[in-house]
């Protein structure tokens, strides 16, 4: 991954916001291979990968993908299940390198893409803290500085020296979301965490995106929440089938979405 570099999109260009793209896809492509017929066993398909006698057929996860996220925008991906947004959003975390195309992204990247990604089930609460947030790039001492604001801001404090195995999958979404938005990201990738959980603790969630944005945070968001889409962003984009359906103001792509 490099930093943009070359000329922006005459839509950004018109904005004057030709230096504030934080994030730029072009022509990104993520392509699968699969046998075109069933093989029963690993040996009958290894007899056959010999015998040259296996055929496959394409699938297109990102289909020749343009996209430009600007700094400080929440920038909402849509879709049905199996359409590409969890694999966009693996693209750009680096994750996931894609078969052609190219990735730009400028600024460090927080990713929240699974829930319990990177938190082990026998570890406590807290130690999960300090495994996740080591993943995530923070020192020790930087974790054991944030721990109590990363407790309460998850609401955790009476369980967090129980062990993850016990935690229920909204606990376990709110100490994720918690530990990744300890400190302010430059670019933050969400994929439907906020789906998990009670209202009191999503609209928590949304009131610090919003600060995170004011400041300056690009947010990449993926969710079947449209009401999080119409309430957060200020774009969307519908993917289908790995394509770009519709890109533009949100509550038009929601409209196109619904519609289809």
């Amino acid at each position: 991954m490099n930093s943009p570099t070359g000329s922006e999109s005459p839509a950004v260009a018109a904005l004057g916001l030709a230096q504030a793209v934080t994030i730029r896809l072009q022509g990104v492509i993520v392509r699968y291979q699969a046998p075109q017929e069933r093989l029963g066993t690993f040996k009958e398909y290894a007899i056959r990968r010999l015998q040259r006698r296996v055929v496959y057929s394409d699938f297109f996860a990102l289909d020749a993908i343009d996209l430009e996220v600007l700094r400080g925008e929440i920038f909402g991906i849509i879709g049905r299940n199996g359409a590409g947004k969890s694999t966009l959003l693996k693209v750009v975390s680096r994750v996931l390198v894609p078969t052609a195309g190219r990735v730009y992204v400028r600024g460090r990247v927080s990713p929240l893409l699974e829930l319990g990604a990177g938190f082990h089930p026998e570890l406590t609460g807290r130690e999960n803290v300090m495994l996740n947030g080591t993943l995530l790039g923070r020192s020790s001492r930087d974790l054991e500085a944030r721990m109590d604001d990363i407790i309460d801001f998850a609401e955790l404090d009476a369980f967090i020296e129980a062990p993850l195995r016990t935690y229920s999958s909204g606990m376990v979404a709110r100490l994720g979301f918690a530990v990744a938005t300890a400190w302010q990201p430059e670019i933050l990738l969400v994929d439907e965490v906020l789906a998990v959980g009670d209202e009191a603790f999503k609209r928590k969630c949304q009131a610090r995106m919003q600060e995170f944005r004011l400041a300056g945070t690009t947010t990449l968001m993926v969710t079947h929440d449209m009401g999080a889409i119409e309430t957060l962003c200020t774009r969307a984009a519908w993917l289908q089938r790995g394509r770009i359906a519709a890109l533009g103001p949100a509550a038009q792509v929601i409209a196109d979405y619904r519609a289809a």
